[in-house]
C-alpha cells in the first residue's frame, strides 16, 4: 500500500488530487456536535495543500436515498474544514455536475474544495458494477491522483471507495495508515491480558466480532443492550430491555466455547433501570433504581451497568496489556445513564495497556463525556470497519489502495 508521502515525493504540485474523507459528522440542524472525524482528515489535507496539490475532498454523510437532501449536506462539514486547516474551502453544491466541475477548475495550487454529499448519487452506493462504475468514472474526471483516507468506509463497496482508487494512481492517507497499523496491533502478535469490551443495543451487530474473538481474546465484557440477551440466555428475567431472542441459541453458544477454552465472559450483575425510556433531548431526571442483573423486576428496562458491575469491569480492566472497547454500556446521552459507560472510559485511562476506542458511539462517548482523547492509545474513526477487520474480513477500500 503506497503511502502519501510516496505520493507526494513522486509530485503532486499542481495535480488535482481526490482525497476519500470521512465527514459522516453528527448534526444538530447545521450545526456539528464532534467534529473528529474532520480532524482525523486534517493532518492529510494540511500534507497536500504545503506539497502545493489541488485538494478535492469528498464524503459521505448519513443515509440520504440516493438524492439531494438538504438535512445531509457537507456545507457544514466543509466549513469547518476550513476553520480548521486555517483558510478558504469552496464547496461544491452538487458530486460529478457542473458545480463540481466549476469548483475543481478554478482551485488553484494549494487549495481546497469539498464536493457536495456523494451519496446524494445512487451510483455510489449501487449494488450494480456498471452503475457504481459510471459514477466512478465521473468521479475520475475530477483528479489525477486519489488518496483513501476514509477509514469508516473502508468496509463499503462503494464507488468512491473501492472503484475509483482503480481509475487512478492511489495511495493511503495518514489516518488509514495510522488505523491499519492500530488494528494490526489488535489481531498480530497481541500482548497480552487482551481483554475485550462490547457494548451497544444489538447482539446481532457484534456476532462475527465475538466469533473471531473468542479464538484470540483473554477477557471479554459485556454491556449496553446487547447484554439483556445474554441475561435472558443465562434464564433471568430483563423485563422490557431491549433483546433479540432469536440470537439467543448463537450467545449459548458463544458462552459455551469460551468456557472450553477458557476465556473468561463476563457480564453485569447489576443494572440501572427505569420503567420508561428517557427523552435524550429534555435529558431531564427520570425515576430510576438499580437492581441485580438476576432479579430485574417486568415491566423495568435496563439503561446502564450498576455500580458493582462498573467496579467489576474497572477490575478486569485494570491489568490488561491491550484493550479493545466498542460501544457503549447504557444510553450514555442521558445523565442518569452515563456512568457504566464512563467507568469503562476511565478504566481505559487509569490503565497502563495499549488502549483502542473502537469508533462509533464509543468514540462520540469518550468525547461527549469529557475524556482527553490523548489518555487513550487510539480512537478510531470507523466502529464498524474496525469490527469487521477484527472479524477477519476482506474491507473493499483497503484491499482497493493495495498495488
Amino acid at each position: 500500500m503506497k503511502t502519501i508521502d510516496e505520493l507526494i515525493a513522486e509530485g503532486v504540485t499542481g495535480k488535482r488530487v481526490f482525497v476519500r474523507a470521512d465527514l459522516n459528522v453528527p448534526l444538530s440542524g447545521t450545526t456539528i456536535t464532534d467534529d473528529g472525524r474532520i480532524r482525523a482528515v486534517q493532518p492529510t489535507v494540511e500534507k497536500l495543500v504545503a506539497a502545493g496539490a489541488r485538494v478535492v475532498v469528498a464524503s459521505h454523510l448519513g443515509r440520504p436515498k440516493g438524492a439531494p437532501d438538504p438535512a445531509f449536506s457537507l456545507a457544514p462539514a466543509a466549513a469547518r474544514l476550513g476553520e480548521l486547516i486555517g483558510a478558504d474551502v469552496a464547496f461544491a453544491t452538487d458530486t460529478v455536475g457542473e458545480s463540481a466541475r466549476a469548483t475543481v477548475a478554478a482551485l488553484g495550487d494549494g487549495e481546497v474544495a469539498v464536493l457536495e454529499n456523494l451519496r446524494f448519487n445512487p451510483g455510489e452506493t449501487s449494488k450494480d458494477d456498471a452503475e457504481r462504475g459510471e459514477f466512478a468514472d465521473r468521479l475520475a474526471e475530477l483528479a489525477d491522483l486519489y488518496v483513501g483516507d476514509g477509514f469508516g468506509a473502508v468496509h463499503r463497496k462503494h464507488a468512491s471507495v473501492f472503484d475509483l482508487p482503480a481509475r487512478l494512481p492511489h495511495a493511503a492517507g495518514d489516518l488509514i495508515a495510522t488505523e491499519v497499523g492500530v488494528l494490526k496491533k489488535l489481531t498480530e502478535n497481541v500482548e497480552r491480558p487482551y481483554a475485550v469490551v462490547l457494548g451497544g443495543s444489538k447482539v446481532s451487530d457484534k456476532l462475527g466480532v465475538i466469533d473471531h474473538l473468542l479464538e484470540r481474546a483473554d477477557r471479554i465484557l459485556i454491556g449496553g443492550g446487547m447484554a439483556y440477551t445474554f441475561l435472558k440466555a443465562q434464564g433471568h428475567e430483563v423485563g422490557s430491555s431491549l433483546l433479540q431472542e432469536d440470537q439467543i441459541p448463537a450467545v449459548l453458544e458463544y458462552l459455551k466455547r469460551a468456557e472450553n477454552r477458557g476465556v473468561e465472559f463476563v457480564l453485569p450483575v447489576d443494572v440501572v433501570v427505569s420503567a420508561q425510556f428517557p427523552d435524550l433531548k429534555a435529558k431531564a431526571p427520570t425515576e430510576h433504581r438499580t437492581v441485580p442483573a438476576d432479579a430485574m423486576p417486568a415491566g423495568f428496562m435496563g439503561l446502564d451497568n450498576g455500580p458493582e458491575t462498573n467496579a467489576l469491569y474497572a477490575s478486569k480492566l485494570a491489568d490488561a496489556a491491550t484493550v479493545f472497547w466498542n460501544g457503549p454500556m447504557g444510553v450514555f446521552e442521558h445523565p442518569d445513564y452515563a456512568e457504566g459507560t464512563r467507568a469503562v472510559a476511565q478504566a481505559l485511562v487509569d490503565s497502563s495497556g495499549f488502549s483502542v476506542v473502537g469508533g462509533g458511539d464509543s468514540a462520540a462517548a469518550v468525547r461527549t463525556l469529557g475524556f482527553d482523547e490523548n489518555a487513550f492509545g487510539h480512537i478510531s474513526t470507523g466502529g464498524g470497519a474496525s469490527l469487521e477487520y477484527l472479524e477477519g474480513k476482506t474491507l473493499p477500500g483497503l484491499a482497493a489502495l493495495e498495488d
